[in-house]
């Protein structure tokens, strides 16, 4: 029998230990070269481990386990050819069979009947249910005066209307009114969920965690809060939206322009863009906009590259292609790395105000929220306008706080007069 190893290939320089996610392909199925047999899930990206021959596939790691690189994962027969891969074998020569001969059998005796020994009488016998005990309650009914047909002869809100109605059915027996003090209501926890369950993190999911822990206690991390009214840049969508699609098919939506101001302002103030390398600052002279987006794994933050070179449109086209493939689990690794700055938009599930946490190694991230329409002071007047908080948090080691005020106010006045930024003014 000739054997393949398949193991843990080396996926990337910071990538030490996958986890085995999907079996693609059945255990002592045939696989084809090259065919994916499984998935893993590394701490950037989902990626499809590809047969290296032929043959029938023999697990060795199971689905959810952690594998270092280098680890084996499954063998391959290749000595096993696809027609014999069902595990079918040569058929034997049929062989004749003759008809038994006949027994007779004689006729088995009658069951002895058994006797049942009486139930056991539950708890919950002749006591109502929360909404039973209402209804009786309402109606002046006796407990003692209805039947439970529920489970262990509770007593159900059908049988508490069932009795209310025999009760106005029923004549008149005498003037005389009998008053019964209701039984005192039992309310039973066996409806109460009271069960847990335990289910191993993802490696997306202890990877965030981890970052996220090592972000609040590695950095002098630091929030500073401003608001932007929206009016022009909602102005700007509506007059030129229609154009826009035609000719770029795709829309003009917020991010595009959040990430065109802050790359602008990036360039401007070079230490909102920068980030720590053991004693040195690196400073980028490009801005690479990493976009938080929300997947049923977790949260990623693939990054646009140059967004500050780059137009409306291909930062709208950029954004969407990388959300599509961050949901349907098929980012890259080179499309996961880099980033200078982050944005967050926790405004999209109606977050009115956040803290958000710096993604290392990075320095800043900005927080968008939800837009609500707020009555303002405007030129002497209260006019009602469409409103947004804007976080940002920093790291005070590479940003001082004068800095993160006028990045936030400068990214302010560029939105909320967005011809400056069209104009680069």
């Amino acid at each position: 029998m000739s054997v393949v190893e398949m193991r843990v290939p080396t996926i990337g320089e910071s990538i030490n230990e996958v986890t085995l996610s999907q079996w693609l392909k059945g255990n002592g199925e045939f696989v084809k070269l090259d065919e994916a047999i499984c998935e893993f899930e590394s701490d950037k990206a989902t990626l499809e481990f590809p047969a290296e021959a032929a043959g029938k596939l023999i697990y060795v790691a199971s689905e959810g386990d952690d594998l270092e690189i280098g680890a084996l994962v499954a063998k391959i027969d290749t000595s096993v050819t696809a027609g014999a891969s069902n595990g079918s074998a040569p058929k034997a020569p049929e062989v004749k069979e003759e008809a038994p001969a006949k027994v007779e059998t004689k006729a088995s005796p009658p069951p002895v009947p058994t006797s049942t020994p009486p139930p056991v009488p539950s708890y919950a016998a002749g006591h109502p249910s929360p909404a039973a005990a209402k209804i009786l309650k309402e109606n002046a009914v006796a407990t003692a005066e209805v039947q439970g047909t529920g489970k262990g002869g509770r007593i159900t809100k059908e049988d508490a209307a069932q009795a209310v109605a025999n009760k106005s059915a029923a004549p008149a027996s005498s003037p005389a009114v009998a008053t019964t003090t209701p039984s005192p209501v039992v309310v039973s926890s066996e409806n109460f969920s009271r069960g847990t369950s335990r289910k191993k993190m993802s490696r997306m999911r202890r990877t965030i965690a981890s970052r996220l822990v090592s972000a609040k206690n590695n950095t002098a991390m630091l929030t500073t809060f401003n608001e932007v009214d929206l009016t022009e840049v909602m102005k700007l969508r509506k007059t030129h939206q229609e154009d826009f699609v035609a000719k770029y098919g795709v829309k003009l939506g917020f991010m595009s322009l959040f990430t065109k101001a802050c790359a602008k302002v990036l360039m401007e103030m070079p230490d909102v863009n920068a980030q720590i390398d053991g004693n040195e600052i690196i400073y980028h002279d490009y801005a690479d906009i990493s976009i938080a987006i929300s997947t049923p794994t977790g949260l990623v933050v693939p990054p646009v590259h140059n967004a500050e070179s780059l137009k409306f449109h291909e930062i709208e086209l950029k954004i969407k292609a990388l959300a599509g493939k961050a949901r349907d689990g098929k980012l890259t690794l080179d499309e996961m790395k880099g980033g200078t700055f982050t944005i967050t938009n926790g405004g999209v599930f109606g977050s009115m105000m956040s803290t958000p946490i710096i993604n290392e190694p990075q320095s800043a991230i900005l927080g968008m929220h939800t837009i609500q329409q707020r009555p303002m002071a405007v030129n002497g007047e209260v006019l009602i306008r469409p409103m947004m908080y804007l976080a940002l948090s920093y790291d005070h080691r590479v940003i001082d706080g004068s800095t993160s005020v006028t990045f936030l106010v400068r990214v302010k006045k560029l939105l909320e007069n967005p011809v400056k930024l069209l104009l680069d003014i």
